[in-house]
């Protein structure tokens, strides 16, 4: 008769999550791994598999919760342009107003760590990045459609453009810099909407 598990699925995984965004893959051990999961060696491995195939989960996971979160944090203003500009000022502001040095997006940091040498990962990156990008242009989109923004624009290229620059940000957030440079970048950038 097998063993019923005895810790909730989600919630190790969610830890293991957490490690992985703040270590990255190359830096987290598997004592790590089982200290903050709660659960030894052979539990990873009957229900996530190795050290890699925990990673991808883990990855898999904070990709969708970021692509719903991002979705509905822009749909959730009237305003496209409102949207956008509340959105890029929430990354900032949460990055200033954290008590830790910043851990960036998991998944660029994972572009950043393992894309270049793991074909899987380049391409999990990059879908993501993909996605996002769609989700951005839905929006440019409904503001075509409301008249808010020029009939005429390029939706597909200007999304591309803003998650381009989202991304920059969020790796140049991790040096702390000075919040005007960072504020003017982003008048800017979002000056593509008008």
């Amino acid at each position: 008769m097998a063993r019923t598990r005895e810790f909730d699925e989600e919630k190790v995984l969610d830890a293991a999550m957490q490690l992985f965004w703040e270590k990255g893959y190359e830096a987290t051990s598997l004592s790590d791994l089982t200290s903050r999961m709660g659960i030894q060696r052979p539990s990873i491995y009957s229900t996530f598999g190795d050290k890699r195939e925990l990673f991808e989960t883990s990855l898999r996971k904070y990709t969708m919760a970021r692509a719903a979160e991002m979705r509905t944090r822009l749909a959730g203003i009237a305003s496209v342009k409102e949207a956008f500009r509340t959105f890029f000022a929430e990354i900032v502001d949460e990055e200033y107003n954290a008590d830790r040095l910043s851990r960036g997006c998991f998944c660029i940091n994972t572009m950043v760590e393992l894309a270049p040498h793991d074909e899987k990962f380049e391409i999990l990156t990059r879908e993501h990045q993909m996605y996002l990008s769609v989700i951005f242009q839905e929006n440019i989109e409904r503001g075509m459609r409301s008249g808010e923004l020029d009939h005429s624009m390029d939706a597909k290229a200007v999304a591309q453009a803003l998650i381009v620059s989202l991304i920059g940000l969020t790796v140049f957030m991790k040096s702390r810099p000075n919040r005007s440079f960072i504020e003017n970048s982003i008048r800017v950038t979002l000056s593509l909407l008008d």
